[in-house]
């Protein structure tokens, strides 16, 4: 890409889309577009396609999606599979149709089978079942992986699918029915230190409703978050036994500008008679239990309270680390450690809650 090259971000709002935004515009790129869902709907055909029609982009990140934690993707399967499957056909078809130069799709980890080997590499693709309770989000990112590298074998495209562990950072979701594990412990983690300190005004603000104690308690309730006899209990899903990699949002920013830089899906494609596996995993190669980050989340808030695990929900897959040794060898490798990213995160989630109080 050049500096004034036509540079379109689908999803520029989201975690990844607002990431990729900064990090563009920090590099010096002036030529960005973008548009929010009031203006672009992306689930309709017409109107995608008509937009890449009149603006003609040069390079594409597709960075949309439908995205939430365990809970949500275990509720709304159909939600899932199919707004995922028509955002993604939808622009990649629409890429092709206008001579995009290059396009990024940004799947997930969860395309690798529930009980594949310790670190999942590219290659156990569809070797085995999936976990279930992502299963519709995941069939939803195979088939975009698929899209991309069948495109390129008949039409000659240059479309990449890069495979992101489990990223946080600034403009998460930190909705406490839909975030993903670390922005929902987060925020449970601080509106459990405001009940211990018994900062009602806080937490009236925080939860958008009346400044009535029982009323809050009630609410706070169904998270998981008690008070009993002056002592607060946080309780999370599951043992807190199973392992997770994070990956900060502005490394994995930083990694699909270095591919959409560097790597060409002619630089994929090994020796094999057959074409597949060509998507590249972006992560750190390390992990830690969902225990261990609930305390590293702890500490940075300073919640003093109790914290319990609920060993009747789910814990999903027990492990998913990812083998980032294929991006390693094209010359990328991550530089925010988990901790140094945390506190990032903490504080720019603070930073909004207070600011938004303050209106």
């Amino acid at each position: 890409m050049n500096k004034n090259s036509k540079i379109y971000i689908a999803g520029h709002r989201g975690l990844v889309g607002s990431a990729l935004l900064r990090n563009l515009q920090a590099a010096g790129y002036t030529n960005i577009i973008t548009r929010t869902h009031a203006e672009l709907e992306l689930l309709n055909q017409q109107a995608v396609s008509d937009f890449f029609a009149q603006e003609k982009p040069e390079y594409v990140f597709l960075a949309a999606a439908k995205v939430g934690g365990i809970m949500a993707n275990n509720v709304y399967r159909a939600d899932f599979i199919y707004e995922n499957l028509q955002i993604q056909n939808n622009i990649i078809h629409a890429s092709y149709c206008n001579q995009v130069t290059k396009l990024l799709f940004l799947g997930s980890s969860c395309i690798y089978p529930k009980n594949a080997p310790q670190p999942l590499k590219e290659e156990y693709l569809l070797t085995s079942e999936l976990e279930y309770t992502n299963e519709p989000y995941a069939i939803a990112k195979i088939a975009g992986i698929k899209l991309c590298e069948s495109y390129n074998i008949q039409y000659g495209t240059n479309f990449i699918a890069v495979m992101p562990t489990n990223l946080y950072g600034p403009n998460d979701n930190f909705d406490l029915e839909s975030s993903h594990v670390l922005p929902a412990m987060i925020r449970k983690m601080y509106l459990a230190k405001l009940l211990d300190e018994h900062n009602y005004q806080a937490l009236t603000d925080n939860l958008q409703i009346i400044q009535d104690a029982e009323l809050i308690k009630n609410q706070l309730s169904r998270y998981g978050i008690s008070q009993l006899n002056g002592t607060t209990t946080l309780k999370l899903w599951g043992s807190g036994m199973p392992y997770r990699e994070f990956l900060h949002v502005d490394d994995m920013a930083d990694a699909c500008i270095f591919v959409m830089n560097n790597v060409d899906f002619k630089d994929l494609i090994n020796d094999s008679k057959e074409i597949r596996n060509t998507h590249i995993n972006i992560g750190t190669g390390t992990d830690l239990t969902i225990k261990d980050l609930a305390y590293l989340i702890r500490a940075e808030i300073g919640y003093q309270g109790i914290i319990e695990f609920d060993t009747s929900k789910p814990d999903g897959t027990m492990k998913k680390l990812q083998d980032v040794s294929k991006l390693a060898s094209l010359g990328w490798q991550p530089k925010i450690d988990l901790v140094s990213g945390l506190k990032n995160t903490i504080e720019w989630y603070l930073r909004r809650n207070d600011n938004y109080a303050k209106k």
